[in-house]
């Protein structure tokens, strides 16, 4: 599987996730009204993270919005924080895997860069993933504990009556699209990080081999060189001067 490749499929991949928790956010059935007990009801109420909706039998839904943020739980708030804190993450590195593609020449950015931008962004869809999980976990795990409280409020009456009737919320379909998305989130940046071995360049190192002159006596020069050896001065003819100045076994006094 080519690097390339690898980077196409995480961007892929990762704009899923980062659509996918836009989607979620967004979305009012965070938690819906139990029907387990009362399967046919006039009113059907569903919340989200900004508003809640009550939809009746005759197919008119009206929606009223969370008007104060203090009032809220701390639970909810931190679930908001959550999502907000991935989306933007993930729109940062989405921003950032767009100019990080091969497919795309920006001035003279090398591979190397490519390389770093690439790296940078997966480990953004990764948090932002992980944050859009955590928010959603979060929010189930809120839902749960709410649900058994309000089942054992039902049944303390006396003689097991039931004593009051509550409204159990359970998973929505918005808890099931975060959790894909926060997977698909995290998988694509997984896979962007795997790909910024493949795209970055490998150094060559190349071994320098000095050179040196054989020659002891080589005098450079700019009309070429000249060897002073042994061997020329031996072979070199002399002078008369030289010759009538060293004596030899024929001259006698």
């Amino acid at each position: 599987m080519s690097a390339t490749f690898c980077q196409v499929m995480g961007f892929i991949l990762s704009i899923l996730g980062f659509a996918g928790c836009i989607t979620a956010t967004g979305l009012d059935m965070w938690s819906t009204q139990s029907l387990y007990d009362n399967p046919v009801t006039a009113v059907f109420q569903y919340e989200g993270l900004w508003r809640s909706c009550v939809k009746q039998s005759s197919g008119f839904t009206e929606c009223r919005p969370y008007y104060t943020i203090l009032g809220l739980p701390a639970m909810l708030q931190a679930v908001r924080a959550l999502m907000i804190v991935g989306i933007v993450l993930g729109a940062m590195g989405l921003l950032v895997s767009i100019f990080a593609l091969k497919c795309i020449h920006i001035g003279n950015m090398d591979d190397s860069a490519k390389a770093k931008m690439t790296l940078t962004s997966g480990i953004m869809f990764i948090v932002s993933g992980i944050c859009a999980i955590a928010g959603v976990s979060v929010f189930a795990n809120m839902l749960v504990t709410n649900f058994w409280m309000s089942t054992a409020n039902m049944f303390s009456g006396m003689g097991g009556m039931v004593q009051t009737v509550q409204t159990r919320y359970t998973f929505g379909s918005a808890l099931f699209v975060g959790w894909v998305a926060g997977g698909l989130a995290v998988i694509g940046g997984i896979i962007m990080c795997i790909a910024c071995r493949g795209l970055t360049p490998e150094e060559t190192h190349y071994k320098a081999v000095s050179y040196n002159a054989s020659g002891h006596n080589v005098v450079y020069r700019t009309g070429g060189y000249k060897t002073n050896t042994s061997y020329e001065s031996k072979m070199k003819p002399k002078t008369e001067d030289e010759i009538q100045s060293q004596p030899s076994k024929y001259d006698y006094v």
